[in-house]
């Protein structure tokens, strides 16, 4: 199975998480931030898993992008990821091809708490996904974040765990005889 994950960080969590679930994916998973996810990488993917951080509810914007840029550039506690300050996912998928038939899943990073109160970014990734002809191999998911925007310690584990798991879905759901795509 071919595996791409694809992943929007503003502080890097998502992109530990997004690293995470390609480990439990195997061996061909590849991991791109949004702004290397060409259309021809995902169309050779046999499975795309795409994530991203909460923000104000949901999928970031361009502008709670820039207000998170500018609150680690006034708070050294914060490192942006290398790939911050690209494109997000809601402009990504504006711009993807549709791909019926093709599997996918959808995570995010958030904060502790309720969903009412904290949101989730999964739900959105996923109802693009579907609209964008993906079938949806398990349910959105959230990996959790401390209030000092850092990877709570045991998601990592959870997240390797969740790509396995989504291996293992994706597999039953195969046969042995079919072949990789080219």
């Amino acid at each position: 199975m071919r595996a791409v994950v694809v992943y929007e960080s503003i502080y890097g969590n998502t992109h530990l998480v997004a690293d995470a679930i390609a480990r439990g994916l195997g061996d061909d998973a590849v991991v791109v931030p949004v702004a290397e996810a060409t259309a021809e990488l995902i169309g050779s993917a046999d499975l795309l898993v795409v994530g991203g951080p909460t923000h104000v509810h949901g999928m970031s914007r361009a502008s709670t992008r820039r207000a998170g840029i500018e609150a680690a550039a006034k708070d050294e506690t914060l490192d942006l990821d290398a790939d911050a300050e690209g494109p997000g996912l809601r402009d990504w998928f504006d711009a993807m091809d549709d791909h019926r038939g093709h599997a996918a899943a959808a995570f995010d990073t958030r904060m502790h708490g309720p969903v009412a109160m904290t949101g989730h970014a999964s739900k959105g990734i996923a109802s693009r996904l579907r609209h964008r002809g993906f079938e949806l191999v398990g349910e959105p998911t959230s990996f959790l974040v401390s209030k000092d925007n850092h990877l709570d310690p045991d998601e990592a584990v959870s997240a390797h765990a969740w790509g396995a798991s989504l291996a293992s879905v994706w597999s039953r759901a195969h046969t042995s005889t079919a072949g990789p795509r080219s």
